[in-house]
């Protein structure tokens, strides 16, 4: 259990790398112009590396780690979105992400043959 804890840290700051980085590449490419875009994107860059690094620390199955990752992702994903650009999921977003979260804890704590 105490594995699980572990990757659940490593990837709640790892998708929070990998959300924010989008977000500032994001930024650069529609937000700025000429040279001013290159800090926001740099910035993205580096942030995006951070996530598949802390990605790969995790402590469990690569394909395990995904299923936590994608359900993470989705949530965190969804909290950027909203301080950033002030986005509001929709209905349709908040079922599909139910999947999404439900889909993510089958695949890592489910039983399979290894």
């Amino acid at each position: 259990m105490i594995r699980y804890l572990i990757a659940f840290g490593l990837l709640i700051v790892a998708t929070s790398l990998e959300t924010t980085g989008d977000a500032l590449v994001r930024i650069g490419l529609y937000d700025r112009s000429g040279l001013d875009r290159l800090p926001s994107m740099a910035a993205g860059a580096a942030l995006l590396f951070g996530y598949g690094f802390l990605l790969n620390l995790a402590p469990l199955p690569f394909e395990r780690v995904v299923g936590i990752y994608i359900a993470t992702l989705f949530i965190v994903w969804q909290i950027v979105s909203y301080l950033t650009f002030k986005s509001i999921p929709n209905l349709s977003i908040l079922i599909g992400g139910g999947f999404i979260i439900i889909g993510g804890l089958i695949v890592s704590l489910g039983t399979y043959s290894e």
